[in-house]
């Protein structure tokens, strides 16, 4: 079985590297770090943990997270034993710790995304997952690893976050049952909600509501979208970590079918995340080269805005609202 397969590759590997994906939200992270404490403890070795954007400030809670390294931090020519990937969808989510990946002599990928092609030698791919996190936990459970109270903090913070705060349908008996097991062991809900959503500085809430202000509905109000530019970041004197639930907040309007937001990126081109609640966005953000989940995804577009705004559109008008 490839689950006894992940243990015996960790057991044989000297050095091993985690990596997160661009970026990083609640799960990407949560995973990295708690697979890194299940390794310190029961295979008594440290790992590397890989960021390739900037860490957001709402999430330096997270146990070790302050140990991992940002790519530029990392010796790119290093040959590791074995890379895992978490939580990261296809292998150029990684960016610049892609060639990391390519030359690592053992590759391990775990997620939950329905697109994600299984990429590496070894894959944990369960798409009905509510995280990255959940799947860890349940290799965990097969495997009789023990959690520390590290491990369970960070894991408990995807499995939360990926389910916004078990609100979204992939909220499943399996992820609650694993969450109870995590009370059981000392998890405070009060403090872990208070530190992944009641977070926000100043400058991210006005931002946002400028954002949403200016936002434009199509179709009976069925579409609605707005534009995040980089004048606007740099207006409210924040960074792109403040757009994290701005397309929900969109999709949050009654007659709201399909909401999405465009950002424009400071190396160029235009961030397309995307939220629904009934079409499927993966498949919509796939055509650009994205994907994600049915009501949950995201692309990037090599454009402008205004360009990309018109493609999504054009794409969005053949679906029946």
């Amino acid at each position: 079985m490839e689950v006894s397969k992940l243990n015996d590759i960790i057991k044989s590997s000297k050095n091993i590297l985690i990596a997160s994906h661009v970026n990083p939200d609640g799960d990407t992270l949560g995973s990295m770090c708690g697979l890194y404490s299940i390794i310190k403890l029961n295979f008594k070795k440290k790992c590397d943990m890989l960021l390739v954007s900037k860490l957001p400030d709402k999430y330096t809670f997270i146990p070790n997270i302050k140990l991992a390294k940002h790519i530029d931090e990392i010796d790119k020519s290093r040959e590791y034993d074995l890379v895992i990937n978490v939580d990261v969808a296809a292998s150029d989510r990684i960016c610049e710790g892609k060639v990391l990946f390519d030359k690592a002599k053992h590759t391990v990928n775990i997620d939950h995304h329905k697109t994600n092609n299984k990429y590496a030698e070894l894959n944990f791919i369960e798409g009905d997952a509510s995280s990255a996190s959940e799947v860890i936990y349940s290799i965990a459970e097969r495997l009789g690893w023990e959690l520390d109270y590290d491990a369970i903090v960070s894991l408990y913070t995807g499995i939360l976050t990926d389910t916004g705060s078990f609100r979204f349908n992939n909220t499943t008996p399996r992820a609650l049952k694993y969450a109870s097991e995590m009370l059981e062991a000392g998890i405070k809900p009060n403090d872990m909600f208070r530190d992944c959503y009641e977070t926000y500085t100043k400058e991210m809430v006005l931002c946002q509501a400028y954002c949403v202000e200016k936002a434009v509905f199509l179709n009976n109000d069925k579409i609605v979208y707005t534009t995040v530019y980089k004048k606007d970041m740099e207006k409210f004197n924040t960074d792109e970590e403040f757009a994290e639930g701005l397309t929900e907040r969109l999709r949050a309007i009654k007659s709201t079918q399909i909401a999405f937001v465009a950002k424009e990126m400071k190396n160029g081109g235009c961030k397309i995340s995307m939220r629904s609640k009934s079409i499927d966005v993966a498949e919509i953000c796939e055509i650009f080269g994205g994907g994600g989940h049915k009501l949950a995804a995201g692309c990037t577009i090599k454009c402008s805005v205004e360009e990309a705004i018109k493609k999504i559109l054009a794409v969005i008008r053949k679906y029946e609202l």
